[in-house]
Parts: structure tokens; sequence; C-alpha cells
């Protein structure tokens, strides 16, 4: 056991997508995290499930009186709850939060929706596209003239969903272990992406954010952060936004210092953008790399999962760990004194049924 959650323990009631990725995190850092799998379920464990890695599973039919018994006698003696069903699952089946915290009055009984627990939309189907669609996040990405680009399931699930369920959880735990006081955490996907995207808000706010895709400092609409196509079919990132920085790129790349000194003339950007495009164009990525990699122009090549991996920075912070012969991000962030460590791959349903229960006292 190592990590800065070392002692703090969770239950995570079994589920897809966001919900385990947040328990999964916890893990990394050092909670107990007990998953508490159906007698039906689908979960196969093992090396390939990454998000399932760090637990222990406990298997309980809660459509039965003992697995309602059981579960509420493990809850009693836990920091914090996990689930991620639609609104008033968990009340149907007698595990709701007014009974969980009659029985427990310190939890922190944390819910993860894509809609949230209230709402118009609140008992409706959804995924990741629709939740970051309603918050104008997936309005914002993409090219001009474009659809909408889907930027995987990185925004509602994990970054707004996921890590704030986290953040969230770990929030209450501070609280109830200073006051006693158990509460219930609303992490809706849609409240979590659209507080990732206050920083646009206050651009729009201050008139230097326009309500059009592809036209923006941050959205591929400056010519000096977007990503180019190089001579051999690759791609890199360039991101030169601050003076010294752009200096740098002119420089480096060899571009004509006049034509380029109007940078944040944004009436120049497309005209700029076509140029830098067919310089980049001139070389390979590789050539690029050679050049600008490691300099304070703000360059990356763009590369893609397997090449990720054995790039020289992730290797050197061992960014990326191979467990059972499968390649996956190793836990962040990273702590001097307490640091996280997986503790073993996805466990089969029901695998720790005996140790989990003997060892938190349960008959």
């Amino acid at each position: 056991m190592s990590g800065p959650l070392t002692g703090v323990r969770f239950v995570e009631f079994e589920g897809i997508g966001p919900a385990p990725f947040c328990g999964m995190l916890l893990s990394d850092l050092g909670a107990d995290v007990i998953k508490i799998d159906g007698p039906r379920s689908r979960s196969g464990g093992g090396p390939k499930d990454v998000t399932g890695r760090g637990r222990r599973s406990i298997s309980l039919d809660l459509k039965s009186e003992e697995g309602r018994e059981t579960c509420l006698k493990l809850l009693e003696k836990a920091d914090a709850l996990i689930e991620g069903y639609r609104p008033g699952v968990l009340e149907r089946l007698g595990l709701g939060p007014d009974v969980v915290l009659g029985r427990n009055p310190k939890l922190v009984y944390g819910r993860m929706t894509g809609w949230g627990q209230f709402g118009p939309l609140s008992q409706a189907a959804g995924h990741d596209l629709n939740y970051i669609a309603l918050t104008g996040a997936l309005w914002a990405t993409g090219r001009d003239g474009q659809p909408p680009a889907p930027p995987l399931n990185l925004i509602g699930d994990y970054g707004g969903g996921a890590l704030y369920l986290a953040f969230g959880l770990l929030a209450g735990v501070i609280h109830a272990r200073a006051t006693g006081e158990g509460q219930v955490i609303d992490a809706a996907m849609t409240d979590g992406a659209a507080s990732l995207t206050s920083m646009f808000w206050g651009m729009r706010a201050a008139g230097i954010w326009e309500d059009r895709r592809d036209a923006n400092l941050l959205d591929g609409g400056a010519h000096f952060y977007d990503t180019y196509e190089t001579s051999d079919g690759k791609w890199v990132s360039i991101g030169s936004i601050e003076p010294q920085f752009y200096q740098l790129l002119v420089q480096k790349a060899g571009l004509p210092a006049e034509e380029f000194s109007t940078y944040m003339d944004k009436s120049h950007w497309p005209a700029l953008s076509e140029k830098l495009s067919a310089v980049i164009r001139t070389k390979t990525r590789d050539e690029w790399c050679a050049i600008m990699e490691g300099t304070d122009v703000c360059f990356a090549p763009v590369l893609d999962w397997n090449e990720a991996a054995a790039h020289p920075h992730n290797v050197a912070r061992a960014t990326f760990i191979e467990i059972d012969g499968v390649m996956q991000p190793a836990p962040a962030p990273r702590f001097s004194a307490t640091p996280g460590a997986v503790r073993g791959v996805a466990p089969k349903p029901g695998a720790h049924n005996d140790a989990i229960l003997s060892e938190w006292g349960i008959n």
C-alpha cells in the first residue's frame, strides 16, 4: 500500500466509462477501492481492462435482502461511495442517499451522471458527445465550414465527469473528517464540461473570442497555434503564442521576418497559415524535430499511440508503463513523499469476497 490516499476507503458500484476511471485515479493514489459487481457482471477483469485496475471485487446480488444488507455494512465502514447510474436506480434498490447516510452519516455519496440528478433531461440516455454538445464545448471544436469534431470522450466523460467527481469526493472526505458530516456529490458531466470552458467565457466577455470556429487564438485560427503536415505525411504541433517564442519560430523555420511581423493581426492569419504550412511541408517530421524540439518554439511532434509510449521524454518520466503485456498510462500526478502505484490488474467479479468481508469485519 502506498500513495497519499492510503487508508481512505471507497466503495464503487460496477459501471462503465467515467465512474471506473474515477475509481482508477483514486486507487492509483493509494485508496482502498472495493468494487461491487453484480452476479451477472460482464466484467472479465484482467490486464486489458485498464480503467478497472487496482481494485478488489466483491460480488453481491443487490436485488436480494442479504446482498443489500451486506452492501450497507460495507458502506457503514467506507469513507465514500462511487456510482454512475441514472438517477433513481440505487433508490429503487433501497440504497439511496437517505438510507445509506442514515447508516453512515459521515459517508460521501458520489454520483456520476451525464445530465445531473435533476433537470428536464436527467432521465434521458446520453453519451459524452451529447453532454458536451449541450455546453457549447463541442460547437467550438473543429474547422470553419466543417462539422464540429468529436474530441474523443475526454471532455465530458473524463475531464468534466471523472475528474470533477474525484475532486468532489476528496473535498467531501476532507469536510466529513473535519465535521463528521457526509453529503451527496452530484457530478454531472454537463456541469463539469461547462466548468472547463470558463476561460473562454471570460475571453468572450472581454471581446477577444469570436463565436465561430477556427477563428481564435486557441482553436486553430491562429497560424502560430495549430498543427501542420510535414513532407512525409506526418504532423507537428506549433504553439508559439508569446512574442519571444514566435520570434524563435520565425527564426527556426526560416520565415521572412517582415512578412510575419504582424502576427497578432487576425486579418493576416489565413494568409500566414498558408505560407507557414508550405514551409513546414518542405521537411519531414523528424527534420523539424531536430530543428525545433526542446527549444522555446513551443513545438512537439504529433505522435500516434505507439510513438507516444516510446518517445524519450515519456520514457524518461515513465509516463507509460507495461503491466502483464498491456501498455498504459502510469498513475498521475506524482507525489514526492507518497508516490502512487498500480496495485494489480482489474479483478474478476467476486475475486475478493472472503478477504474483503473478513478484513472489513463483516460476517
